[in-house]
């Protein structure tokens, strides 16, 4: 049996900073084994029943992996659609495909740009503060899409 849990998180980073939080919207759901959410949290989250409290801990190899050198670069700002309007903070992504990395621009200087690649919590540890709300069998529709879709089964595309 497939299962989709839900659940109720604060994220926060090991000096105890929110990072994410659910608290004031929907639980988060989702159906196991589809790497649907970083596989640290994962394994602990699928023995849990609805009503469990749980502080889990997951180290950055376990959650968004390290940070990769390779994946920062510094290019001329005439390379970037927005000039000399780029910010710290704005986002790109490197190419049209899906799969295709987002760029973090994490320095600007007068002529140049350092743009990572990394996602933006790679080399992080984690604690994820969680509460299952809810533990229940996948729907057919959701195996054969490979993700939960949401807490009562029912698909949210448009």
């Amino acid at each position: 049996m497939t299962r989709v849990i839900s659940f109720h998180y604060t994220l926060t980073d090991a000096a105890g900073k929110t990072l994410d939080s659910s608290a004031g919207g929907e639980p988060f759901s989702f159906m196991e084994g589809v790497s649907q959410i970083i596989p640290g949290l994962e394994r602990e989250v699928l023995g849990l029943n609805p009503g469990t409290k749980k502080k889990i801990p997951v180290a950055a190899s376990d959650a968004y992996g390290h940070k990769n050198d390779s994946l920062v670069v510094t290019v001329p700002k005439s390379q970037l659609p927005k000039g000399d309007d780029i910010l710290l903070g704005d986002r790109f992504k490197g190419g049209q495909e899906d799969s295709a990395p987002v760029y973090t621009v994490t320095k600007v200087t007068d002529t140049e740009v350092v743009l990572d690649g990394n996602h933006p919590l790679a080399g992080v540890d984690l604690v994820f503060d969680i509460e299952i709300t809810a533990v229940r069998e996948a729907t057919e529709d959701e195996i054969s899409h490979g993700h939960a879709h949401g807490p009562d089964g029912h698909g949210h595309h448009h």
